[in-house]
């Protein structure tokens, strides 16, 4: 008796053997199956549309700032350089994830490879930590540019830029290899279905027996304590940065010093506070359609508001978009 119970199958081995009869189970590794918002074909096109106008918006908001920022010469400041670096990356960051979706909607296909799979957590992983860099980047440049304008030029010179910018990519890149590496590492076992648009962390684990997952948590928990460190040095900068604006006598100087920190406090909230609930909350096998809402609020909200927050709020933004344009109509002349 014991002998025959030292040679029955494991869950793994099991779902292995079963894979040929239901495609619900891991076809070798080979796939995921996305699962989205919902089933119905309507309902599918309506995402599909609704995703495309969006990605379609984000798409030419964040070129338009990346054009303007780079061929106007008054915008050549290291605020606009951080707001480049910001455009380029919300750009890719939701070409990660927006495309697939709409192809599986209007396909009804809703596969994705493992290797797919591993690319766009790498991808999305990579991204959103660099965004998280970048922002608190941004806000300690704002926080130098209002409390200590004298020693700006100084402080925030073309050498720092560069070196906070390559550090901020560097250390997006890090965090993504590391989440990469600590969950696909492990072998999956259950069910192939990802209740998500895309690929993400907290569905994966839950496909992951749960005594194997304890390097995955350590990298999640390392990370989510950098996320709060720079939502800690944000919070400060900001603290000081309305504390000196309160003190300028001028009603138009304290508009304009509100005007710059307002959108950039407006995009952190949303971006960071959306995605620390995601990823903070207890991980689910059944996750609720809440769950797939909150991520778009972290995945497709930010990298299309940052256009519309940065240019039309922005008077130097419209005063370069109307040199481009009628340097274009003087060209066409």
């Amino acid at each position: 008796m014991s002998q025959f119970s030292r040679n029955q199958p494991t869950p793994c081995k099991l779902i292995t053997y079963l894979r040929r009869s239901s495609d619900t189970f891991l076809k070798g590794f080979a796939e995921f199956l996305l699962m989205g918002f919902s089933d119905s074909w309507e309902s599918q096109m309506v995402h599909a549309a609704i995703f495309l106008l969006v990605y379609l918006a984000a798409l030419i908001g964040n070129l338009l700032i990346i054009m303007l920022t780079t061929l106007d010469i008054h915008l050549q400041t290291p605020m606009y350089f951080f707001l480049r670096n910001l455009s380029f990356l919300d750009f890719c960051y939701i070409s990660v994830t927006v495309p697939k979706s709409i192809v599986s909607s209007l396909t009804h296909d809703t596969s994705i490879s493992f290797f797919g799979c591993d690319l766009q957590v790498f991808f999305f992983m990579y991204l959103a930590t660099t965004e998280v860099a970048i922002l608190t980047v941004m806000s300690y440049d704002r926080y130098v540019a209002i409390c200590w304008p004298l020693h700006y030029e100084a402080i925030i010179n073309k050498g720092a830029c560069v070196k906070m910018m390559a550090i901020s990519w560097l250390s997006g890149m890090i965090c993504g290899l590391m989440h990469v590496t600590a969950t696909f590492a492990l072998s999956f076992c259950g069910l192939n279905k990802i209740h998500q648009f895309f690929c993400n962390i907290p569905q994966l684990l839950s496909l992951l027996d749960c005594k194997v997952i304890v390097i995955e948590i350590g990298v999640m928990i390392l990370v989510t304590s950098l996320v709060i460190i720079c939502f800690v040095l944000i919070t400060l900068s900001y603290m000081y940065i309305f504390s000196v604006i309160m003190r300028i006598s001028s009603k138009e100087g304290r508009s304009k010093a509100f005007s710059t920190c307002i959108p950039h406090l407006v995009v952190v909230t949303l971006f960071m506070i959306s995605g620390s609930i995601a990823y903070v909350k207890p991980i689910s096998s059944s996750p609720s359609v809440l769950d797939v809402f909150l991520s778009v609020f972290y995945t497709v909200v930010p990298p299309t508001l940052n256009p519309i927050i940065y240019s039309l709020r922005n008077k130097d933004m419209k005063a370069a978009l109307r040199r481009q344009c009628s340097m274009l109509d003087e060209a066409a002349d």
